[in-house]
């Protein structure tokens, strides 16, 4: 009998380790939330003073607290760490809210975040601040840009667009208002039109204007034909269009003018127009001339993306660039019109010097991050903006045919906008869809 029951003890013992090794594997919020979380907090707990202490995140107390300490408590005067205010887990990992005491900044601890990773084991640290003389540590226990999976509670609003997930597990957010233009580089098989697929299909939800430039002859963008406003496939279509939208410009300047306003937003809404986004694909082919006459329509190309990208936000028009480089190297006027562009987003490059095209100007402590992400992460990026912060990301897999399907679904939000209607993308109806065949109705996919 007592055979037996050794024999079960072990085997339940053999089966809880290789479930919960199974479980580290291909289920780790599981893992995490029966086994990581309580190790991680009980070592967060014990050494938190000794580890801010070894990092140099203490400050010499005060003259009267030594003096109370020293005098009145008969204790020996120690070094003052950061005072916790709330510990919180989640289902990636810890959120801690500090306190820092007099002499400390947030950047202190940001210098600090791969230390106090290595002291706490887990996989990751970053500082965000929250208030003045706040800070919240940012733990997460595995690497939840493995497989990603985005928050429930990410969902498109007003202009703001969750795109991908922050190695912190919180959901990284397009957010027009406080970045009106942005560019996005990265070679091929990078996942850029990953991203511009997960934006689409954001952007599609919300009741904005849809405006597409892809060169390619529309091979991307053509299947969301349902909820574009304007599809421009060549360069000479592009260098139209980009006239229709400078004049439209002008106009709403003009609107503005009249309410004696200085921004869209300012407009009463029965009065406001309705917020374009421009989504522009391979951004060199706009720029690339192969002979002496293209050379008056770039300068058009050109002079029409600068203004609107120096002017348009203003009038709630947006710019959303894409491309493999983007450089001195495209010719003139190719820097001017990339320092107009706040957002930046940068997947996996080929050579430094197209990591610091887009993030040396702005956050070149990411330009190494950026140059370092691997082949086998196809849609990992590092994100940032004018300022200086930066964060890694990745992009959910989202294929053609979901987006399209959400575009369509979507296609009565579609705005009337007169002056693009030459533009307007010819959408077929379903049987001729069906008719034409698998050509039609499943689309090859860009791998860039």
């Amino acid at each position: 009998m007592t055979d037996w029951s050794l024999w079960l003890e072990a085997t339940g013992a053999l089966a809880g380790a290789g479930g919960l090794g199974y479980a580290k594997v291909r289920a780790p919020r599981v893992y995490w939330s029966l086994v990581g979380m309580p190790v991680t907090w009980g070592r967060f707990a014990l050494s938190y003073r000794s580890t801010m202490d070894v990092c140099g995140l203490t400050v010499q107390p005060s003259g009267l607290r030594a003096f109370m300490t020293r005098n009145v408590a008969r204790r020996e005067v120690q070094p003052v760490p950061p005072k916790i205010r709330r510990v919180r887990g989640t289902s990636t990992g810890l959120r801690v809210t500090l306190r820092l005491p007099a002499g400390l900044e947030p950047h202190d601890v940001i210098a600090t975040s791969e230390r106090l990773r290595h002291a706490w084991g887990v996989h990751s640290v970053t500082v965000a601040e929250t208030k003045p003389g706040y800070v919240e540590l940012r733990m997460t226990g595995y690497d939840v840009l493995r497989r990603v999976r985005m928050p429930r509670k990410a969902h498109p609003h007003d202009l703001i667009v969750p795109v991908a997930l922050r190695e912190d597990g919180t959901a990284w957010e397009r957010d027009y208002r406080k970045a009106p233009m942005a560019l996005t580089l990265g070679a091929n098989h990078s996942g850029k039109s990953m991203y511009q697929r997960n934006l689409i299909k954001g952007l599609a939800q919300l009741p904005v204007a849809l405006v597409g430039i892809d060169c390619k002859r529309g091979v991307e963008q053509a299947a969301y034909a349902s909820r574009l406003s304007a599809l421009a496939t060549t360069p000479d279509d592009s260098a139209s269009l980009l006239a229709v939208l400078v004049a439209e410009m002008e106009d709403r300047f003009d609107l503005l003018k009249r309410h004696g306003v200085s921004d869209v937003w300012e407009l009463p809404v029965a009065e406001r127009p309705v917020p374009v986004v421009v989504l522009v694909d391979e951004v060199a082919e706009l720029f690339l001339i192969s002979s002496k006459k293209d050379e008056e329509r770039r300068e058009r190309i050109v002079t029409g993306l600068i203004r609107l990208a120096q002017m348009a936000r203003a009038v709630g028009i947006y710019l959303e660039i894409c491309g493999q480089r983007f450089g001195s190297d495209l010719g003139k006027g190719a820097t001017m019109l990339r320092a107009q562009l706040t957002g930046r987003v940068v997947h996996r490059v080929n050579d430094k010097q197209t990591a610091e095209m887009g993030l040396a100007d702005i956050a070149p402590d990411a330009v190494q991050v950026a140059s370092l992400i691997p082949m086998e992460r196809p849609g990992t990026a590092v994100a940032a903006d004018s300022s200086g912060g930066w964060s890694k990301i990745r992009t959910p897999q989202t294929s053609r045919d979901e987006v399209a399907a959400v575009c369509r679904a979507h296609a009565h939000l579609v705005p009337e906008l007169p002056t693009l209607d030459p533009f307007r993308p010819f959408v077929p109806a379903a049987k001729d869809v069906l008719a034409a065949g698998p050509s039609l109705v499943k689309p090859q996919p860009v791998t860039d």
